[in-house]
């Protein structure tokens, strides 16, 4: 007998919800708080009390699944991502050199300038 497509996927996140389950309930109180979502609390250096919560979902794509979701092109684009957030950073910090560079300049200018006037 087949199933539905939905249905196929409730029991593919079913079965790897319970295998996220699995791994941490050894070591954690693993608790339940949607069909496709779990949480356990955790401590921080700091002694803070958070939790930590996982989601299982199968995507089905853009535009209701006409477009069928590709996790090699989703990585891809995180990856350009990161590379431009980077590059962003990269230029900021070099902007900021710059301007450090060319204050401590005019300072050192505005000093000769004094201590010729005086």
């Amino acid at each position: 007998m087949a199933i539905s497509r939905k249905q196929e996927r409730e029991l593919l996140k079913a079965e790897y919800l319970q295998k996220v389950i699995d791994l941490f309930v050894t070591d954690e109180d693993v608790l339940r708080t949607k069909s496709n979502e779990i949480c356990f609390p955790v401590v921080g250096s700091e002694g803070n009390e958070d939790f930590i919560v996982i989601t299982v979902k199968i995507p089905t794509g853009a535009n209701k699944g006409t477009e069928p979701y590709d996790g090699y092109e989703m990585a891809k684009d995180y990856e350009m991502k990161l590379e431009e957030k980077e590059e962003k950073e990269r230029k900021k910090k070099e902007a900021k050199e710059k301007k450090m560079k060319r204050d401590k300049e005019l300072r050192e200018k505005k000093k000769e300038i004094a201590e010729k006037g005086n």
